[in-house]
């Protein structure tokens, strides 16, 4: 029997928060677990509730969902709770600090059901959720801006398949993607972005592609 996916959704609009509820509840194996309408509730609800997946408002008035964002993928006891990170324009700064504190991807709020379920799905099965082209434009948009508040990651740690492994993480490929291109198993790929991502400290793929950028491993295009 496959595992239920537990999710918590935060919120300012009650009535976005009605019109996601309906459409993950009615899925056999997505459950909405709780409800939050601004990030201070979401951090309570993540702590009490342990949930897989977090739809996280990023613009919430006193605490938004960039600040419960870093609260909850800062507390090693919500390592689990993966966080997508809610927007209503896709170039948005505040997504791309979200991103770097941990959140594993983002949708825009008009995004089609079908979609949101697939993210839901992806992201409970730990991949992240961000398509190479818009990653680019939002890294290239943002990076050199926040650099400052955070020194890049140094790539040193890391071996040449590992570096090679973690830029095609950075160009969207999926680990099968990875294998093919390298000539290797998707097992082995699979090895090679879990080392990176041990070694550089990165919470999930999604960090791991912000790395890739900030240390320069990869530019975004026309950089």
């Amino acid at each position: 029997m496959t595992a239920v996916i537990r999710v918590v959704l935060a919120d300012d609009q009650a009535l976005v928060r009605a019109g996601f509820r309906a459409l993950l509840d009615a899925q056999d194996d997505i459950e909405v677990v709780g409800e939050a309408n601004d990030g201070d509730e979401a951090v309570r609800l993540v702590r009490r509730l342990a949930p897989d997946v977090v739809l996280m408002d990023i613009r919430m008035p006193g605490t938004d969902g960039l600040a419960a964002t870093r609260a909850i993928a800062g507390d090693e006891r919500l390592s689990d709770a993966r966080i997508i990170i809610l927007t209503t324009f896709e170039l948005d700064e505040y997504v791309f600090e979200a991103i770097r504190s941990g959140a594993s991807g983002f949708l825009v709020k008009d995004t089609e059901p079908v979609e949101l379920l697939r993210a839901v799905r992806a992201v409970a099965d730990g991949n992240a959720l961000l398509s190479p082209s818009v990653t680019r434009r939002l890294i290239g948009e943002f990076a050199n801006k926040t650099r400052e508040s955070r020194p890049a990651p140094t790539l040193d740690v890391l071996t040449e398949r590992e570096r090679e492994v973690m830029a095609l993480v950075a160009e969207g490929l999926t680990n099968d993607e990875i294998a093919e291109r390298l000539y290797v198993s998707p097992m082995t790929a699979k090895t090679h972005v879990s080392r990176a991502m041990t070694k550089l400290g990165a919470r999930d793929r999604a960090q791991l592609v912000v790395f890739a950028y900030e240390s320069g491993l990869v530019r975004p295009s026309g950089a």
